[in-house]
């Protein structure tokens, strides 16, 4: 396996994380008869993380960035390997964008502005290294 498939697998498996760390709060704050059953507008009123505390509103919407990011980085690394290109620069990249992300879930769920969009950047910056690398 390339490192960039184990840092892709280590970021689905951080996407995991971020899922229990949003999950177990907004169970505790809305409890189950909210979180298990049907998300329907007319029954809830307002979304999930609106109803949720400042903190747990922020880590569903962490986790709704990573799901968003993770599919480009994917692309990035299925192509890097399948093209037989893995790198140094690449494989630098993977663990650059793995690293951002684990440090954008505390940035996001404490509100650190503008550290979130900071550490955003360097991980979308990585991603689109990798891709831009394997063009090269």
């Amino acid at each position: 396996m390339t490192p960039e498939l184990t840092v892709l697998t280590l970021a689905a498996l951080l996407q995991v994380v971020q899922f229990v760390l949003m999950a177990v709060p907004a169970n505790l704050e809305l409890g189950t008869g909210k979180t298990l059953g049907p998300r329907d507008p007319a029954r809830l009123g307002k979304p999930l993380e609106e109803q949720a505390s400042p903190v747990t509103g922020r880590l569903f919407r962490a986790l709704d960035n990573h799901f968003e990011g993770l599919i480009l980085f994917s692309i990035a690394c299925v192509t890097v390997t399948l093209s037989g290109q893995s790198s140094a620069l690449t494989t630098a990249c993977a663990w650059t964008y793995l690293g951002a992300r684990v440090l954008y879930v505390p940035a996001y769920a404490f509100g650190l502005s503008p550290w979130r969009s900071v550490i955003w950047l360097v991980g979308f910056l990585a991603t689109v290294l990798m891709l831009l690398a394997v063009l090269i």
